[in-house]
């Protein structure tokens, strides 16, 4: 049941003890510094990210443009937006990096977010991919950014992905058809968008096996109650947290 989970582990099962995943839910708290009530945001941060041996001032976080920019990550870039939202890496909705005790930050409130890990390397990334992203590519520019950097073999590479908006709940355009030829479902007159088979087809094009892909297969907007929802709650909603971090 959704009301057990804490802090979920979106590659539980699927990695060994040198790699830190998770998602926040709605009773952690807004973890957005610009997005809903911000006033309890730090302290969100701080308690949620504690539970998982994380120090919420050592953050990477993106200024999320909904655009297809993977930036690589450093040791140099700990901290930044971790405090503030004008200190985040500007105009990027992924991050990738090789660098251990370096936790990457995502945020969403019906987006999905694509949790990377090259267990080889080591290596990580986040994503985060809502339509326009995904339409982009974002995750593609993901592996391919790891291969460049890291020499990561997509056939290893384990992905997760977080809650989202699915289609169920989401409706898009008629024209969305011009955008998307695959993860597009139709129900009575009304077009519906899966963001997490748009992406799925686009890891698996590159070489990443389905198996290694793990979905945990919750819908933010059927279950607002445990996760923020921008399309159900508007713009005064939260946002979750994504993040990850190599340990070892």
């Amino acid at each position: 049941m959704l009301k057990l989970l804490k802090n979920h582990n979106p590659l539980e099962g699927a990695v060994g003890e040198n790699v830190v995943s998770a998602f926040s839910l709605k009773a952690n708290g807004n973890m957005s510094l610009s997005y809903g009530d911000t006033s309890r945001a730090l302290e969100n941060r701080k308690s949620f990210l504690s539970s998982l041996g994380i120090d919420y001032k050592d953050l990477v976080c993106a200024k999320q443009v909904h655009g297809s920019h993977v930036q690589s990550v450093s040791e140099v870039d700990k901290g930044r937006g971790a405090l503030t939202c004008a200190a985040s890496i500007p105009d990027t909705d992924g991050l990738i990096t090789g660098t251990k005790d370096l936790p990457l930050a995502i945020f969403t409130a019906d987006c999905l977010s694509v949790f990377l890990y090259d267990p080889q390397r080591p290596a990580i990334g986040l994503i985060h991919a809502g339509w326009r992203s995904s339409e982009a590519g974002i995750v593609a520019c993901a592996v391919k950014s790891m291969q460049d950097k890291f020499n990561t073999d997509p056939a290893r590479l384990i992905v997760g992905f977080g809650p989202r908006i699915k289609d169920c709940c989401y409706e898009v355009a008629r024209d969305f058809k011009g955008k998307f030829s695959l993860g597009l479902v139709e129900r009575t007159g009304s077009l519906y968008l899966d963001l997490a088979q748009v992406n799925k087809e686009q890891l698996t094009g590159l070489g990443v096996k389905e198996k290694n892909i793990f979905d945990p297969d919750f819908c933010t907007f059927c279950s607002s109650e445990e996760f923020f929802s921008f399309r159900k709650e508007g713009k005064a909603t939260g946002r979750m947290l994504s993040v990850i971090m190599l340990t070892e």
